[in-house]
């Protein structure tokens, strides 16, 4: 029994989640130091995911996911018609100026929200309606053989 006990606690525990928080901010530092135009672009534009980082407790995070890949999908035209004007300052100025764009962007992180918000709710009701109609189906059933059997309701 006291070799059992040393087995069991001679084994190394199971290792913990690692935040890879470092290795973000590693990357967001060589984005600032190599493309500050880029960066200035991506923090406007990003504004809805910055939010949600900033506001999101649920485990999984999947508000901020789905926010996150709206967003990002907003931000590819934007981010090509800055690279195509010349990738400077100025450029990114411009972007970050015209409300069309902006909108655009954080209105891609706005139906990410609302997506995660009513998906949920659709697919209950579509479930819910389904089921409802397999009651009725078996019911008109059940009634169908309790006459064939010559039982009473």
């Amino acid at each position: 029994m006291a070799r059992k006990a040393k087995a069991v606690a001679a084994r190394p525990a199971a290792a913990a989640p690692r935040s890879l928080a470092w290795a973000q901010g590693l990357l967001c530092g060589a984005l600032v130091a190599m493309a500050p135009a880029l960066a200035v672009l991506l923090g406007v534009l990003a504004a809805p995911v910055w939010l949600g980082f900033a506001l999101e407790r649920t485990a999984g995070r999947p508000v901020l996911r789905c926010v996150a890949l709206c967003t990002a999908a907003a931000c590819v035209g934007p981010v090509r018609a800055f690279w195509s004007g010349g990738h400077g300052m100025g450029a990114a100025l411009a972007l970050v100026t015209d409300a069309r764009v902006v909108a655009a962007t954080w209105g891609a992180g706005a139906a990410g929200w609302v997506l995660v918000e009513l998906c949920p709710l659709g697919a209950r009701l579509a479930l819910e309606a389904t089921t409802q109609a397999r009651i009725v189906r078996l019911r008109a059933r059940r009634t169908q053989l309790a006459k064939a059997w010559g039982m009473e309701a």
